[in-house]
């Protein structure tokens, strides 16, 4: 498998900030450090893989990706093996304003009882230091390749 996503990064008076996703549903409500993605989604065979990170942005943030000039930060594989390709866009977007798409599932398990969740509960700006214990752990590899990008 192979997903595609978009790191927004803001440049403040504090330094770097980078914009997280926190997965929706139930499996995730109490996870924090390591459950945390850059924006993402999968790619079917043959998508370009650049418009599958703005649809996924668009879709799991509820707003387009604001930037013109996507910086590659190339891929990493996680430890479920599915490829992660991600690109740096300098801009904003106000968590609060954040919706994202809804998945349908059973829950509780066994229960026959199906809800609506969302794919992605809240996105948040964090210092790379901080982005780095919240990230699945493969993904804190594109937070250093930003800061490199960046020369800082």
């Amino acid at each position: 498998m192979v997903s595609a996503g978009i790191l927004l990064y803001r440049l403040g008076e504090d330094g770097v900030e980078v914009l997280l996703a926190h997965p929706g549903g139930p499996f995730w409500a109490r996870r924090d450090e390591g459950a945390w993605s850059v924006p993402k989604g999968e790619a079917a065979p043959g998508e370009d893989l650049l418009e599958v990170a703005r649809r996924e942005f668009r879709e799991e943030v509820g707003a387009p990706a604001p930037c013109e000039h996507p910086q590659s930060l190339g891929s990493v594989t996680l430890r479920s093996g599915k490829d992660v390709h991600a690109w740096a866009c300098e801009g904003y977007v106000d968590p609060v304003e954040q919706h994202s798409n809804t998945f349908s599932m059973e829950w509780p398990p066994r229960s026959g009882r199906v809800g609506e969740f969302p794919e992605v509960d809240r996105v948040e700006w964090f210092p790379p230091e901080v982005a780095r214990r919240k990230l699945n752990p493969a993904q804190t590899a594109f937070v250093d390749r930003l800061l490199g990008f960046l020369d800082r």
